[in-house]
This record gives C-alpha cells, sequence and structure tokens, in this order.
C-alpha cells in the first residue's frame, strides 16, 4: 500500500467522484432488527434504489427475536442464535456475511441512492479505513446530533483528531473491510448498547483510519435512544465502558482498582530471578494503576513431579512463576507477542532494569503530546550495542503492517518517533527493593529531589554573584540536605 495516512489525516486520499468510476469489491450491507417491520421495508426500499451494482452487494437482515419474524424482500434473513441484544446480532451478520466490506446500518434508515457506492470509493482506495456515513435526524427539525457537528468542525472533519476519532463510530452507518473486523476481534457479542464506541475503539487499534463523508447521506427516522435519554444512555453505558476502553482516563478514577483492559502492558523477559523481580515489581509499583505484565519464558519446560528443588537447572524460572502465580496483573507466555492490542501502549522493558514511580507516566504523556508512535529509551551502551527500551503505540505498529518498509521506519512516517535518555526518565539499573506504598512515596520524593536541584542551582547561581553573602550560608545548608 503506497499512500501513507499519517494519524487519521485520510487528506493523503483521493477518492473518486461519485459515478465516475468502476466498483470491484463486493459489500454486505448488515442490519439488525426487532420488531421493526415498518421501518425496515423503508430500508430495504433505498436499498433497492443504490447506485452501487446489486451483483456486488448483498443485504443480511439480522432478526433479534422479532414477534412475529421479520419479513425482508430481497434480503436474506438471519436469526440470532447465541445470545441477544445489539451486539449479538452484529457479530451474527457478520458471520453470515459474504461480502469484502460490512456496511451496518440502523433498520430505520433511509438512504440517498448513491450512499453505499459513496462508502465503497474509499474501501477501494485502502485496506484500513472506516467509512462513517453523513446521517440526518428527521424529527419535527432536521438536525444532527451537537456532539457529532462539533468534533467534525473542530477536528477539520476528524483529520485532526488523533487518537479519538473512533469516538464518532456508531452503528447506524458505518463501514468496514471484513478483513480489517476479524483483525479486530470483530463485534462483542456480549454488549447490547455502546457495541460500536467498543468496536471503534478496537478497530483504532488495529490500525484503523476514521473517515466520515458528507457525501454519504442518510435520514434516520425519529430520534435516537441518545438524543431522547442522554443521561440515561450515559449512566449506563459508562458503567462498563472504563473496562472496555483505557483511553477514556476519566472513567478510571479510581486509584486501586483493576480493569479488563490495561493501559499499559509492559513485557519483561525472564531471566535471573532477583533481576526479573526488580523489573516487574517496578512496572506494577508506579502512579499508572492500569498497568499489566507479561512475563516471558520458556514455562513449559519446568518440569512437574518430583526434583531437587534447591537444585534444579531452571531454579531462577521457577522462582519467578512462584512469585507470580496468584499475581493478576502478571500473564506468562512463551514468546513475546507481536501486539497488545486492544491495550493501546506496550512497553518492552529489559530484565533489570526497572521503572520509576512516575516513569511510565512521564512516558504516555510524551507519546499522547504528538500522538508519537515510538517511543525509544537509550539505557546503557555495551560492546553488543545501545541498551534500549521501546514504548510503542499499539494503532501505530497495527497500522504499519499494511505498508511495506521496516516497521520502526513505518511508524515514524505514521505517526512520529522519540528517542529519550532513560536516566531522565527515571530507569535505574540497580533499584532498591520496593516496600510500603512506593507508587505514592517514591513520586514524591522524585519531585521533591527535583526541586531541591533546581534551587541549589538558583542558589548557587545568585551567591556567585555577591562573594560574601547570607546567601552562601544557606547554599551551604542546602547542600549538606539528604
Amino acid at each position: 500500500m503506497s499512500v501513507l495516512i499519517r494519524h487519521n489525516d485520510y487528506g493523503s486520499l483521493d477518492p473518486p467522484a461519485l459515478g465516475t468510476w468502476e466498483p470491484e469489491l463486493t459489500v454486505s450491507v448488515v442490519i439488525p432488527a426487532r420488531n421493526c417491520q415498518e421501518g425496515l421495508e423503508r430500508t430495504l426500499a433505498s436499498l433497492a434504489e443504490q447506485t452501487y451494482p446489486r451483483d456486488l452487494m448483498e443485504v443480511v437482515v439480522v432478526d433479534d427475536g422479532s414477534d412475529p419474524p421479520l419479513r425482508a424482500e430481497g434480503a436474506r434473513v438471519v436469526r440470532v442464535a447465541n445470545g441477544w441484544g445489539r451486539g449479538a446480532a452484529r457479530q451474527a451478520g457478520a458471520d453470515a456475511a459474504s461480502g469484502q466490506v460490512i456496511h451496518w446500518l440502523d433498520s430505520d434508515m433511509m438512504l440517498a441512492e448513491d450512499h453505499i457506492e459513496a462508502h465503497m470509493r474509499w474501501h477501494h482506495l485502502t485496506p484500513y479505513v472506516v467509512v462513517i456515513g453523513d446521517v440526518t435526524f428527521l424529527t419535527p427539525e432536521e438536525v444532527k446530533p451537537r456532539y457529532t457537528a462539533d468534533m467534525l468542525e473542530s477536528t477539520r472533519r476528524l483529520r485532526d483528531a488523533g487518537g479519538s476519532a473512533y469516538l464518532l463510530h456508531t452503528g447506524a452507518t458505518t463501514s468496514v473491510r471484513a478483513a480489517l473486523l476479524r483483525a479486530a476481534g470483530g463485534v462483542d457479542a456480549s454488549l447490547n448498547m455502546a457495541e460500536d464506541t467498543e468496536l471503534g475503539y478496537r478497530l483504532a487499534q488495529a490500525g484503523a483510519v476514521f473517515v466520515p463523508d458528507e457525501e454519504a447521506r442518510a435520514w434516520h427516522v425519529g430520534e435516537s435512544t441518545v438524543m431522547r435519554r442522554q443521561q440515561e444512555v450515559h449512566r449506563h453505558n459508562w458503567s462498563y465502558l472504563g473496562d472496555y476502553i483505557p483511553d477514556l482516563r476519566w472513567l478510571r478514577g479510581h486509584p486501586r482498582r483493576q480493569w479488563l483492559v490495561p493501559y499499559v502492558m509492559v513485557v519483561v523477559e525472564a531471566g535471573g530471578y532477583e533481576e526479573t523481580r526488580a523489573s516487574v515489581d517496578s512496572a506494577l509499583a508506579g502512579t499508572v494503576p492500569d498497568v499489566a505484565v507479561t512475563l516471558v519464558g520458556p514455562w513449559s519446560s519446568l518440569p512437574g513431579g518430583r526434583r531437587e528443588c534447591l537444585d534444579e537447572p531452571l531454579l531462577d524460572l521457577r522462582l519467578t512463576r512462584h512469585l507470580y502465580t496468584h499475581e493478576p496483573r502478571v500473564r506468562f507466555a512463551e514468546s513475546p507477542p507481536a501486539s497488545v492490542a486492544p491495550t493501546p501502549y506496550l512497553l518492552r522493558l529489559p530484565t533489570g532494569w526497572s521503572l520509576g514511580a512516575d516513569t511510565l507516566a512521564r512516558l504516555v504523556r510524551l507519546a499522547e503530546a504528538d500522538t508519537l508512535g515510538l517511543v525509544s529509551v537509550a539505557l546503557a551502551e555495551t560492546p553488543e550495542g545501545v541498551v534500549t527500551a521501546r514504548l510503542e503505540r499499539t494503532a501505530a505498529f497495527a497500522r504499519a503492517r499494511f505498508h511495506d518498509g521496516r516497521p520502526d521506519d513505518v511508524v515514524d512516517a505514521l505517526f512520529g518517533s522519540m528517542w529519550v535518555s532513560g536516566e531522565e526518565y527515571g530507569f535505574a539499573a540497580e533499584p532498591e527493593p520496593l516496600a510500603g506504598d512506593p507508587a505514592k512515596w517514591r513520586a514524591v520524593a522524585a519531585e521533591r529531589q527535583k526541586e531541591i536541584e533546581r534551587l541549589r542551582a538558583e542558589l548557587e547561581r545568585l551567591s556567585a554573584r555577591t562573594p560574601d553573602s547570607p546567601l552562601k550560608a544557606l547554599f551551604r545548608q542546602l547542600r549538606s540536605v539528604g
């Protein structure tokens, strides 16, 4: 794929004008529906008038337990066999679909005749776009949701939205390559509301670029549930979205809770027992609470049965396994993960190096400030080369897989990258044992130490101006502190 899309700036793509190109891709229009025969018939009538070639398009209506069952002329009807609700219905439709593109559509929509064509022209340009249609709600006054309008206006129609573009992903009319949907893990069938937002987040982690197309016109009959009952919808959805979307930091305000999807996954290769413990413990003791660790080692090589407990060949590996067997934030793996999706960040930490209390927080803030795809940390120089830690943005490396070239170089072109000093960010090769409440007190101590160093430098500068000054006595006293 030759066209590089930096962050979410899809302006490098040049879609053809409607009616001027020859389609090739097949599309499955998937419509989850329940007890809505009249609205469904309007939607199907709109689909029957589409300019997109009929031999490249199929319509799949997913009947989520309607009574009586829905009728859908010109469409294939499937029933939800496992579970119920919007998530289960969407995934049932995706499972039944045969198209190269999945086009989600609500059951109460009316479409412009070139609506499907408007979506599909983008998918012919690149395999990782998610197209969002332009929806007007037919109420006594034709309206568009204020939140959507404000976000589009403030971000140049999502071109400047960075990592938050997925927040406009809805099920009303969006489309995605079937392969990208599978790579993201499909629809979560357990979610009955906000499944579209959660899916949008995982599509972003799979490398998606979100394109709102104002020419993909559609009309929703009546108000949406969010428009009618916004506070109740938020109360419902926010009770669980914090578990699924670590990017929503404001939903994760509790300082001690554990969450389903970590914010950062730290990967450590199991080595010597003490060195491995120092690295893992420091990662779990930082000021970023929603961190998990993947310990990589030949765990399957640990023999069972009778053994010499103090003299077995893999004793350090055994002790490491003992130490973290019942720690829910530590996972064991035989090889380093290629991706930690849907976790948004991966830190590769060399064994024996430890993190300061706020090291992870500062690295993530650095990456977030410019939506960097990679932050490389220089730790030490050895005869074998530079020892480094790496903070990788999951979405950036997922996007890079769609392009030829060295992944780090492609990530730099797509998202940007930076080198920093390990000493500056609190990495240490000889950590002290952790005790008490290290996340809190180590962070406080680090801040106090920075302040002391700043004051020392300032006092030294001032005292140098006047050879005989009370500042000198104060400086001598401060220098003795610590």
